[in-house]
């Protein structure tokens, strides 16, 4: 510590010209941040369903792809210049980059036969020339295709779409993604042009993809300079100091630039979770550093010369800081338990984050405050008279209090229940995303967007048209179609089926699945070898043919509800195909189970950092009932706000299952400044209540600020337009709100009820 005094008081000039030149140097890298465009990077290359649905990727087809929609005001989408619309789009489609197929309505393969002669040809060829009796013969057509119907095809027969399939580069999937969205947006903008009286539409995992970028850049460049200035002046209006503020924004300056410099040196990826680093670092590093301007301002204002202020203040407020930079580390570097990266690079980041500001704020800060001039406060001044009548109260009510918190906690936390995790990649995003507007507007109007996918194993190569397979997968297929959550269910059967159909002039007598498996054979390779180029089979069968794809598509769903409708299906499976099929896969499925291992995870390692929290305050406060004591105002804040966020919204996604270790993490820090003041009055022989006026007395303004300047911070989130980003935002402001009341007149009231030894 006097070394620390020493250096600061004694070489003010050379701390600040080094720490601006480290700030500028680490700082210099911030512009190598990348934002990353592959929403895979939510997922760990360990992960049990991504590593499942790469392998089913590898047996049929990329799961990479983007629907367009096309919706016609009124009347049918089977008019001239609907489909004149699709048919131009599908040709375009074809010249995407990276495109590998496009199905579309269209293009769609329809069969029929002659005599003993099967023909197959697009659904619809030259638009621009087909009649009126062309258009009821297409309409009829379609409406006979389940593959159709509810897929590329509306219910209504007012929407018709297309689906381009892109073979994504491994090495440079943001190029890709951002090569691939400038060229269908491009494509797009000329079709409104062409067709101002038809609407499209456009979503997919791809436009996501752009989408999550285009998230995480705005909250990057927008959110975070917004953030900055409303955390500055909201210091400033507190702390009624220009020059306090000016060390203060610079502090916060330096550490946020040192954190993103390092990111961008080491070639960090920023996602829209992880994008919330440099605004949680700035939020700490000011917290930090008016813990240290209150306490030289107070000193200032009881005559104190400036250097013995400072020196004051850094004997008041090192120790603490300390303690508090190393518990929200341990927090932070928590969320490495997680199974999402992003979540990872939010921890390590931030906990490097945090102990930069804490050494801008014991060096820099105090630095900058001997090179200017400062204006001591005159008076106990309005705030610390606040917190004396709030500190007085809470000692005459402490009883009260305590019953009062304890029932008003009990009523909070019976809410967490009603809160059902929800994670929908399409509601990654709010309205203001057109995104989020077209893939509603799709599920709205044709098909969903939640997809399960079955690989479908018949147990021999060549073995996907023995009868025995084939009634097998359209008894599941069935069971699906039972379903009230399914809405489209697309199985190889159907296939065979209408291959009979038409072999047999058309008669729907026939539309059942062949009785032969030779006979069936032979359909399906007279039916592969008539097919027109880029509409084959390969993305519905194996190479082998030993297996067959299955897809099903469902309503918006919780990822609850799709585990528990995966989990249906294989029991169904193990009691009639217990071959068949593993369970499903796909995107859906991913995100269905990170969640799920998301909060198994966090919730062992908020145990586990609240623990190791909990022994590091035990130790260093040298108390173990106060330590399990400080447990209370910690815990309970997250608790009540979640049961408060189940009341108000009942709906929370995967960021939810990391509020807790990041509340924790920061709301420790103003426990460990009441807890060490109270301790220090405690050693000098005050009483417990005369310990805890010291604390309101010293300490309660400077909690108050630094709350206050937190819940700004994190309060921008609630402007973002990734819904992730704004839960935790408005989450970890609602519970650092309730922990600062909990510091306030809990934990006294409680310190008060446990400690009431004389010395």
């Amino acid at each position: 510590m006097n070394r620390l005094i020493d250096i600061v008081l004694r070489r003010s000039r050379l701390v600040v010209i080094i720490s601006l030149v480290i700030a500028c140097v680490f700082g210099a890298g911030a512009g190598l941040v990348k934002v990353t465009y592959d929403y895979q990077a939510m997922y760990g290359e360990n992960n049990p369903e991504f590593i499942a649905a790469k392998a089913f990727e590898e047996t049929y087809t990329r799961l990479n792809s983007a629907m367009v929609a096309v919706a016609v005001p009124s009347g049918s989408i089977f008019s001239q210049d609907a489909l004149r619309a699709i048919e131009e789009l599908t040709e375009a489609g074809w010249l995407a980059p990276y495109a590998t197929r496009v199905d579309s309505l269209t293009n769609f393969p329809h069969s029929y036969s002659q005599g003993d002669d099967l023909y197959v040809e697009p659904l619809v060829e030259d638009a621009a020339s087909v009649t009126d009796d062309d258009l009821v013969r297409i309409e009829a057509a379609a409406g006979g295709y389940e593959e159709l119907v509810g897929r590329l095809i509306a219910d209504d027969g007012r929407v018709g779409a297309l689906i381009v399939t892109f073979a994504m580069p491994d090495d440079n999937r943001d190029q890709a993604t951002i090569e691939i969205s400038d060229y269908l947006d491009g494509i797009l903008a000329q079709a409104r042009l062409d067709y101002p009286e038809l609407s499209f539409h456009l979503t997919g995992n791809v436009p996501l993809n752009r989408s999550l970028a285009i998230a995480a850049q705005t909250d990057l460049m927008f959110l975070a300079p917004v953030a900055f200035l409303l955390i500055v002046a909201t210091a400033g209006l507190l702390l009624k100091s220009v020059v306090c503020t000016f060390a203060v924004a610079i502090a916060a300056l330096a550490s946020m630039g040192v954190t993103m410099g390092m990111a961008g040196w080491l070639g960090a990826e920023f996602s829209p979770l992880s994008s919330m680093v440099p605004i949680i670092v700035m939020a700490v590093s000011v917290a930090h550093s008016i813990h240290i301007s209150t306490a030289a301002l107070g000193a200032l204002g009881g005559a104190m010369a400036k250097g013995d202020a400072i020196e004051h203040s850094l004997r008041k407020n090192a120790r603490p800081m300390l303690m508090t930079t190393v518990t929200t580390m341990v927090g932070f570097l928590s969320l490495n338990a997680s199974d999402s990266p992003p979540f990872h690079l939010l921890g390590s980041y931030v906990a490097f984050g945090v102990g930069c500001a804490l050494l801008f704020s014991l060096f820099l800060v105090p630095a900058l405050y001997m090179l200017m001039p400062i204006r001591p406060r005159t008076g106990p001044g309005r705030q610390v008279a606040i917190f004396v009548t709030l500190g007085e109260f809470t000692i005459r009510h402490r009883v009260l209090l305590l019953v009062l918190a304890s029932a008003t906690a009990a009523a909070l936390v019976a809410g967490i229940p009603r809160n059902e995790l929800t994670d929908r990649w399409a509601h990654y995003f709010d309205d203001s995303y057109e995104f989020r507007r077209d893939t509603d507007f799709i599920f709205e109007n044709l098909t969903g967007i939640d997809v399960l996918e079955y690989s479908l194993d018949a147990q021999r190569d060549g073995g996907i048209t023995d009868l025995a397979y084939l009634e097998q997968v359209e008894e599941f297929a069935d069971w699906f179609k039972d379903q009230p959550e399914a809405v489209h269910v697309r199985a190889f059967p159907d296939v065979m089926k209408r291959l009979n159909r038409v072999l047999h002039g058309d008669d729907p007598d026939y539309f059942v699945l062949p009785e032969d498996p030779e006979l069936a054979a032979q359909y399906l390779l007279l039916y592969e070898l008539s097919l027109p180029f880029g509409v084959d089979l390969n993305d519905r069968i194996n190479s082998a043919k030993s297996a067959t794809r299955m897809t099903v598509v469902l309503n918006s769903l919780s990822s609850r509800d799709h585990r528990e409708i995966d989990n249906r299906a294989k029991q169904w499976l193990s009691e009639n195909a217990p071959h068949l099929s593993s369970g499903a896969t796909g995107a859906t499925m991913i995100s269905a189970y990170l969640s799920k291992r998301n909060i198994e995870a966090m919730t062992w390692s908020t145990i586990i950092a609240m623990g190791l929290i909990s022994l590091m305050l035990m130790f260093i406060l040298k108390s173990i009932k106060i330590g399990l004591a400080s447990l209370v105002p910690n815990f309970i804040p997250a608790a009540m706000s979640y049961g408060l966020w189940g009341y108000l919204v009942g709906e929370m996604g995967m960021t939810a299952s990391v509020i807790a270790v990041i509340a924790f993490g920061i709301i420790v820090d103003d426990t460990i400044h009441f807890l060490s003041k109270y301790l220090d009055a405690r050693r000098e022989g005050k009483s417990s209540q005369d310990a805890v006026r010291y604390v309101f007395r010293t300490v309660g303004p400077a909690l108050w600020i630094t709350t206050a300047v937190l819940s700004v911070g994190f309060l921008i989130f609630a402007l973002s337009g990734f819904i992730g980003g704004r839960t935790l935002g408005l989450l970890l402001t609602l519970t650092i709100g309730i922990a600062l009341i909990a510091d306030f007149l809990l934990l006294p009231a409680l310190l008060m009820f446990v400690d009431r030894s004389k010395a």
